[in-house]
């Protein structure tokens, strides 16, 4: 087993995805062998929701004040640092990129990795990152990722490509120390477009969508509404009603304020226009059924909304865990197998 720190933890849509043992559209996703030891999340209220699925008490304190010798030691590092400064989405005010303090949170994994040594890392943000401040701040972060002794690799995944009933375009980044002598390779896709003979059909956004029978009404847009979008721009602004018959375009973390002249997806059936329930866009990030959601709506669609989608993560880490399996690592390489707390 490896144990695992997690940061900007969310509601721990990528913790579930290195921990497994869990199902989704009847697929089973096995147990890997992370073990959680720490996990980091500023938002108390979603970090309610984080603690009630894993059993465990995020730290919420601003992951600055936290000093890293009060961070257990553990062999994985594991971060979806803030992605408002890189999203193509905030160009109001323009992308900061990496001049932003939020933009700069990255460094805090830097900190950790320089100071703990861990065998791994796994961060993940925006594709709009890859464009951010001109180009210029990628490049930045990755040589700074490589200067903390990491040999490190990307790639832009598509959640979709994976099994998730959702296109959503996501830069990963792994590290694995220098002295482990070995790099990662990410995992190739398991779903395609339908028709392709290498993989399966795309999950589509109608086999995870309830029934119209079971909405409640309050998540239908009042024909007010509708007239106005009709009036204002004749369509749905860049197509966002979405096809069933299709993966979903990627969710975002306000769903729960949404108009229908706004960037976020909806769905048009039978005439009429509505939001996704809090449920609805956990199946959409592939979370299981049996994840809890509590509190309050809006907080769910914004933890909802910020996750990694688990089933993604789980390719990614079983990717990793393979990698580190493979190689000699010694014991004295591990973390202090006291500091393991199953999850």
């Amino acid at each position: 087993m490896y144990t695992l720190a997690s940061l900007f933890t969310g509601c721990g849509g990528g913790d579930l995805g290195l921990k497994g043992n869990f199902s989704f559209l009847n697929q089973r996703y096995s147990r890997l062998p992370f073990n959680l030891v720490y996990a980091n999340e500023i938002d108390k209220k979603i970090a309610q929701i984080f603690n009630i699925n894993f059993g465990f008490n995020a730290d919420v304190r601003d992951i600055r004040e936290v000093k890293t010798d009060e961070i257990p030691d553990h062999d994985i590092l594991v971060g979806g640092f803030p992605c408002v400064s890189f999203s193509i989405i905030a160009q109001n005010p323009k992308r900061l990129g990496i001049k932003n303090e939020v933009g700069k949170l990255f460094f805090e994994m830097c900190r950790i990795l320089r100071e703990k040594r861990p065998l791994a890392f796994i961060a993940e943000n925006v594709k709009g990152i890859l464009s951010a401040n001109k180009g210029e701040a990628f490049p930045l972060i990755l040589e700074e990722f490589s200067n903390c002794g990491y040999n490190v690799t990307y790639q832009v995944l598509n959640a979709a490509d994976y099994g998730v009933p959702q296109n959503r375009y996501r830069v990963i980044i792994v590290g694995i120390r220098d002295d482990v002598g070995t790099k990662y390779e990410f995992p190739d896709p398991t779903h395609a477009t339908e028709g392709s003979l290498l993989y399966k059909p795309h999950v589509t956004l109608g086999e995870v969508v309830f029934p119209e029978s079971e909405i409640d009404e309050k998540y239908y847009f009042s024909e007010k509404a509708v007239q106005g979008m009709l009036k204002a721009k004749k369509d749905m602004n860049k197509g966002r009603a979405q096809e069933l018959s299709k993966p979903c375009n990627t969710v975002g973390a306000h769903l729960a304020k949404i108009s229908l002249n706004s960037t976020d997806p909806v769905l048009c059936i039978n005439g009429r226009y509505r939001r996704f329930t809090p449920r609805e866009v956990a199946r959409i990030q592939s979370f299981p059924d049996s994840f809890e959601l509590v509190g309050a709506e809006g907080t769910q669609y914004k933890a909802l909304g910020n996750a990694i989608p688990p089933v993604m993560m789980w390719h990614v880490a079983n990717k990793l865990a393979l990698t580190l399996s493979a190689t000699a690592v010694s014991e004295g390489n591990k973390s202090n197998s006291s500091l393991v707390q199953a999850i």
